[in-house]
């Protein structure tokens, strides 16, 4: 079905509220710029976030050495109500691609990772023709209660185990620590994509340190390890075990967008 999507900028509280009630995560990224609502007539039909992850410098950079992160943004969150089928969210970036140009004229690229460690290949990237620029590796923990935790949002624990170990400062938990409090260490494929937004965008594709492509990853390509020892990991067979709608470690994270509209 065709839907006559149009944007408007929400305020963070309004965005966060409909992402949380409806994004498998409700971690939010730190360095958001804009959050674009979605909007079938006069309903929210989704929110779309653009920012930048933890090295906004370093991560664009890497890629393409001659750009900086005034370049580019990324896509911290995204989301649609679940009364609108899938092909919508494709509407959706079709309608943000279109309000790059109207609004930021200077960004080159949209850039963006699908989370392999929860089941996402990307592929509501693929249906609008990114392109995909491989995969790294990445950590989470999970807590006993199924939590998923990034290893950013550890350091009450780090504290923990850094008393448990005796000593002054640790960097990951330690193995018998995780034993200790029953979490587990996995690691999980993350898949790059990025989109280019202007006809300089696209000659600058040849030039980066990736290569770029329309081979897209599928469901077989999702990969899982579990740490099973000093750095020791073991394959697993299948998706490991989450509640994404446990909060505990993450709590300060999901509820900040309150407190800085109640200060």
């Amino acid at each position: 079905m065709k839907y006559d999507f149009n944007i408007v900028e929400l305020d963070a509280r309004t965005a966060i509220d409909f992402i949380q009630e409806r994004h498998y995560s409700k971690v939010m990224p730190r360095l958001t710029k804009h959050y674009l609502g979605i909007y079938d007539r006069n309903i929210l039909a989704g929110v779309l976030t653009l920012g930048w992850g933890t090295q906004p410098y370093n991560t664009i950079h890497k890629l393409f050495p001659s750009l900086e992160s005034k370049d580019y943004y990324e896509i911290g969150k995204m989301c649609m109500d679940d009364i609108y089928p899938r092909n919508s969210e494709t509407q959706m970036l079709s309608k943000v691609f279109k309000w790059f140009k109207l609004n930021c004229p200077e960004k080159k690229f949209l850039y963006t990772w699908a989370d392999g460690i929860v089941g996402k290949a990307g592929y509501v990237y693929q249906a609008f023709n990114f392109w995909y620029g491989g995969y790294i590796w990445t950590d989470i923990y999970i807590g006993p209660d199924g939590e998923k935790i990034h290893p950013r949002s550890t350091r009450k624990l780090l504290e923990e185990n850094a008393i448990f170990s005796g000593k002054e400062k640790i960097f990951w938990l330690t193995d018998d620590f995780m034993t200790y409090k029953n979490i587990r260490r996995i690691k999980g494929k993350q898949f790059r994509y990025i989109l280019p937004l202007t006809k300089e965008a696209k000659k600058l594709m040849e030039t980066s340190t990736v290569k770029w492509t329309k081979d897209y990853p599928k469901e077989g390509d999702l990969q899982w390890k579990i740490k099973t020892g000093f750095r020791t990991y073991e394959p697993l067979e299948s998706m490991p075990w989450f509640d994404l709608s446990v909060v505990n470690i993450n709590t300060a994270n999901v509820n900040s967008h309150k407190e800085l509209v109640c200060a």
